[in-house]
């Protein structure tokens, strides 16, 4: 009798815990969702335009030379992508790396972006993960099995910056954003690099950029240290771009690696590949 009443205790708790959990997890995937409407609205407030003519005689040489490789034919303009991606990522204060899948849904005209990401920590455990930037300001979140909130970062000055520069350093999945005329401006450095600057509600971020011979952007990076101490990983410093195929009458990179960066160092901590893309109008036609 003791063990059957033992046995229903335990199937009471164990129902209640589940029960957490899954509402948990279902208010962490609702808000998601709703940052990324969020995003969409910004993005089809303000789409990325088509630009032409004397601003680019005024780019610098690399970055000329960067355009006439990614845009194979018309210039297009487009107000939000969406991808996915697969790879291996390595937590903060971590060596090793886990499988890890995400998604990405970023405004093109005007910094934005959601990126959202699932990551085992143990077997049967998980972590979701959570990054969100609009009109200035970022919300950063993790919570084990999608319930138990491990990271809660809020908005200050540092991390909005960063949170800018995570869009900066993701735009060649998105190269129009990159055109004169939108956020971001260029400065000449050398043969091969110029520097990327984008501006918005007050705050300013930049990054060096490196092209290959082919015109291929080849890699952003950070001109300070990143601090390796912090509990996230944020923008990082350092993003390699690889494999580039044409998409939408663009060339877009597949390939990636991300890395905090630091003393001449550099640490990887998100690896791999984009599976999917789809870009979308303002009047939400979309273009895979």
């Amino acid at each position: 009798m003791i063990a059957k009443r033992l046995l229903l205790a335990a199937a009471i708790v164990i129902a209640l815990v589940a029960g957490y959990i899954g509402f948990a997890a279902y208010r962490t995937e609702a808000a998601i969702s709703d940052f990324e409407e969020a995003v969409e609205a910004i993005g089809r407030r303000a789409p990325a335009r088509a630009h032409a003519g004397e601003a680019f005689a005024e780019l610098p040489a690399p970055v000329r030379e960067y355009f006439a490789f990614t845009f194979r034919d018309r210039i297009p303009s487009y107000a939000v992508v969406r991808l996915r991606m697969t790879g291996d990522f390595r937590r903060p204060g971590r060596d090793t790396f886990a499988e890890t899948t995400a998604s990405q849904t970023i405004a093109v005209g005007e910094p934005a972006l959601l990126f959202a990401a699932t990551t085992p920590v143990l077997p049967g455990v998980w972590a979701r993960a959570y990054d969100f930037y609009a009109t200035g300001e970022m919300a950063m979140k993790a919570k084990i099995l999608s319930a138990i909130t491990v990271v809660d970062e809020q908005a200050t000055p540092a991390l909005n910056e960063t949170s800018l520069r995570r869009w900066l350093l993701e735009s060649p999945l998105y190269p129009m954003a990159l055109l004169p005329g939108g956020p971001v401006r260029w400065e000449p450095v050398d043969a091969h690099r110029a520097r990327a600057i984008v501006e918005a509600e007050g705050v300013t971020a930049s990054l060096i950029a490196t092209f290959r011979k082919d015109g291929s952007l080849k890699q952003f990076d950070a001109e300070e240290d990143g601090d390796l101490t912090t509990p996230y990983h944020g923008s990082g410093e350092h993003a390699l771009r690889t494999e580039y195929r044409e998409v939408a009458g663009m060339m877009i990179p597949h390939g990636f690696l991300v890395a905090r960066a630091a003393e001449g160092n550099t640490h990887p901590f998100w690896r791999g590949e984009v599976t999917s893309i789809a870009f979308e109008r303002a009047q939400a036609q979309r273009e895979h």
